[in-house]
């Protein structure tokens, strides 16, 4: 067994494990593998190994990425843009990215859709929320989610899928316990909000450091890469 597989089988086992432990359904939880600095060759075992979902920081990383693996795998790949995304790199945004999680603000939302509409494509959203309202990070304040859920719901080019959070870096998980349950909270604050709309289900929580209290609190969906790939190579 490679290095790569041994570690995707203990992650895997984890993330059951936290489940398991809260009642949940493993099969709920979405693993995306962070593939920010990693090699393509190491890539393209991770999807040997059965991997489908990838997330990237940069448009200009994962544009280099994605058109080098496109005929890797006989199955599609679904590819998450999880950083801070600037206008002037939607385009290349929409036509690439099959989700894209770092939405925080009207103009970008505004941006999305039309660029979605000109190409035909129907990326899913997730809405990024200041967690912490930590004004280095990125996301939007809690009170701006309903406004923001509902211009993302009035763009029929535009799927709203969730939200997701990049909360406080701590030194140990348990810290990190009440920023994912406040944004537990938040989701089921709008989905009351929505009213009879199909309730939002997705939560984009948890990375390498902190993923199992993340499952815990209700993650559907972990953002994984030094767990997964080692330590960061140099760009």
């Amino acid at each position: 067994m490679s290095e790569l597989a041994a570690r995707l089988a203990e992650l895997r086992g984890r993330i059951a494990e936290s489940a398991r432990g809260a009642g949940r359904d493993p099969a709920d939880v979405a693993l995306v593998a962070v593939t920010k600095t990693v090699a393509l060759e190491r890539v393209r075992e991770a999807i040997a190994l059965g991997l489908r979902r990838f997330g990237e920081n940069r448009v200009q990383e994962a544009e280099s990425k994605i058109e080098a693996l496109a005929q890797t795998s006989r199955d599609p790949l679904e590819w998450h843009l999880i950083g801070s995304l600037q206008r002037n790199k939607v385009r290349r945004a929409v036509a690439l990215c099959d989700v894209i999680q770092s939405v925080d603000r009207p103009e970008l939302i505004e941006s999305l859709a039309r660029e979605a509409a000109a190409q035909g494509r129907r990326p899913g959203i997730f809405l990024q929320v200041n967690i912490d309202a930590e004004p280095q990070k990125g996301g939007c304040a809690p009170d701006a989610l309903a406004e923001l859920a509902r211009q993302v719901e009035a763009a029929p080019q535009l799927r709203l899928l969730g939200l997701m959070a990049i909360p406080r870096a701590c030194e140990h998980p348990e810290e990190v316990r009440p920023s994912f349950a406040r944004l537990r909270g938040l989701l089921a604050e709008l989905n009351r909000a929505r009213g009879e709309r199909a309730p939002l289900r997705e939560l984009s929580i948890g990375m390498s450091s902190d993923f199992e209290v993340a499952v815990q609190e209700g993650a559907t969906c972990v953002r994984v890469g030094t767990a997964l790939f080692g330590e960061r190579e140099k760009p």
